[in-house]
């Protein structure tokens, strides 16, 4: 930066009010960020943070800072992360920025939760700041109850949305590790979003205009997963009658999803492992190395330690994978996100469907609350598609609630004390358990028994038999004749 002092102010006036302060101790980092937003901002530029300092005591604070991670204070030798408690600790609602050369993963955390809003890792660019300052001005811009909200667009089918406290440390993580460009793994139940996760992981990194490519490593055995991932020669087996590339050399420099990288078979693990090391591997039926750039990420949903001690899973494999790991956590942890989440998948089927949106009633937005989510995010997106269909809130509520439903026909004992021992708590349990999933089968199938029956995968005759022995009944509709007592079910019974 020609003619600068050092230490002293640089005023640039800009086209709006919003006044943005920047600290760097490289002239050129400042020369560029000022190119890049005194179009739009007021900014003003520091050298070295006590001059830095002194401004902030004595006038109104910016509307941000942009904070060097390498910057000292001549003073007291005072790095970047002391300078940002302090001036976090000074002026709580300024927003600062940082950016960073290369830090410790566990630093640039440390910095989120100082009070830093994100770091942004150098060699930066235009886009890097522009977002930065965007999602700050955007975030304080907003109104108390939707400031947490916020959909990311990754594809025409595909957003990452997020409003609650862990999922806004979840797309911190992301936008941190994104250009940091080591391996990631992702570990989460199924249907919590890993591969959007992976995706916004992509979207943000310096590989977004590459390929993004997913690899289900528990769909295909081990001889097409090998493959699949690293290509084949001309003859290489029979029906190869031509060379092919795997998905490792297609995704040259950009990034691919290991999904379900615990259930990849252990002789291919050892691949895997030197494509990690050295990114260099052999195609099927070649002896020759083929050298490729590809951000790995991976991710999950069996306890990799467990399947570690198991001999399952290659620890060494596991240390190579793990640069950095990104917990998902379930759905029925983030209960709070289902009004936002709903009214997103209702969005998103209906463009696909090409129809109008559903409203959704309290009852109806009470039992989607209500409801556990084993399937997490994927089931919560399939109810959402099957209301959307069959346009019959109550029809879905009940299938949520199927225990509600038998809860009052069936018996869990009578309160004695051989009904309280544990064989009978456990047959009880047991009793409960089926009656439930039967009711629910019947109930999709509209009491048609023999489909009801083929979903179960029981016979007919056993079906029957059930129905009487739990008490189970249709709900009671006009014109219905009762089907407490019939012929099939007394054969049932007899037999």
């Amino acid at each position: 930066m020609s003619g600068a002092k050092k230490g002293m102010p640089f005023k640039v006036p800009g086209k709006r009010s919003s006044h943005i302060v920047v600290l760097d101790g490289d002239p050129a980092i400042l020369d560029y960020v000022k190119s890049v937003l005194e179009d739009r901002f007021r900014v003003t530029i520091f050298t070295e943070a006590a001059e830095l300092n002194r401004t902030l005591k004595e006038s109104t604070a910016p509307d941000l800072l942009l904070l060097d991670w390498n910057i000292v204070e001549d003073s007291s030798e005072e790095n970047a992360l002391g300078l940002l408690a302090k001036t976090h600790a000074a002026k709580p609602s300024l927003p600062i920025v940082m950016f960073a050369c290369s830090a410790e993963l566990n630093e640039v955390i440390a910095a989120t939760q100082m009070g830093a809003e994100s770091v942004i890792l150098k060699p930066f660019r235009k886009a890097d700041i522009d977002l930065a300052v965007e999602k700050c001005f955007k975030k304080a811009g907003k109104h108390s109850n939707d400031a947490d909200v916020e959909e990311i667009p990754l594809n025409e089918n595909t957003s990452f949305v997020r409003s609650c406290q862990r999922m806004r440390e979840i797309e911190s993580q992301c936008t941190l590790v994104a250009r940091a460009d080591i391996p990631v793994l992702i570990l989460g139940e199924s249907g919590t979003g890993k591969e959007v996760a992976a995706m916004l992981i992509h979207k943000l990194s310096g590989r977004s205009q590459r390929p993004f490519l997913k690899v289900n490593c528990a769909a295909m055995p081990a001889d097409l997963l090998e493959s699949e991932l690293f290509g084949y020669e001309q003859g290489a087996f029979t029906g190869a009658v031509k060379s092919k590339p795997g998905k490792f050399e297609i995704c040259d420099r950009g990034t691919i999803l290991l999904d379900e990288i615990g259930e990849m078979p252990s002789v291919l693990q050892a691949k895997l492992l030197q494509v990690l090391q050295d990114g260099t591997f052999s195609r099927l039926g070649s002896r020759a190395s083929v050298k490729v750039d590809v951000r790995v990420i991976a991710a999950t949903n069996i306890d990799i330690k467990a399947a570690i001690a198991q001999k399952i899973f290659r620890e060494d494999l596991y240390y190579r994978l793990n640069g950095f790991t990104l917990k998902m956590p379930p759905l029925r942890e983030r209960i709070e996100e289902i009004p936002l989440l709903t009214q997103h998948f209702m969005r998103k089927v209906a463009t696909r469907y090409e129809c109008q949106p559903l409203p959704i009633s309290p009852a109806f937005m009470q039992a989607l609350s209500s409801y556990r989510w084993p399937g997490n995010l994927r089931e919560l997106e399939n109810t959402i598609k099957r209301y959307l269909v069959l346009a019959d809130e109550h029809a879905i509520i009940e299938e949520l609630n199927p225990v509600q439903r038998i809860g009052p026909q069936v018996s869990i004992g009578d309160g004695t004390e051989n009904d309280r021992s544990l064989k009978h708590l456990v047959r009880n349990l047991k009793d409960g358990a089926e009656a439930a999933a039967i009711a629910q089968s019947l109930e999709v199938s509209g009491w048609n028994r023999k489909a009801a029956a083929s979903d179960l995968q029981i016979s007919y005759k056993a079906l029957l038999y059930k129905i009487k022995q739990y008490n189970l009944s249709p709900p009671p509709r006009k014109h219905q004749v009762s089907i407490e007592k019939t012929p099939d079910l007394d054969r049932a019974q007899s037999a």
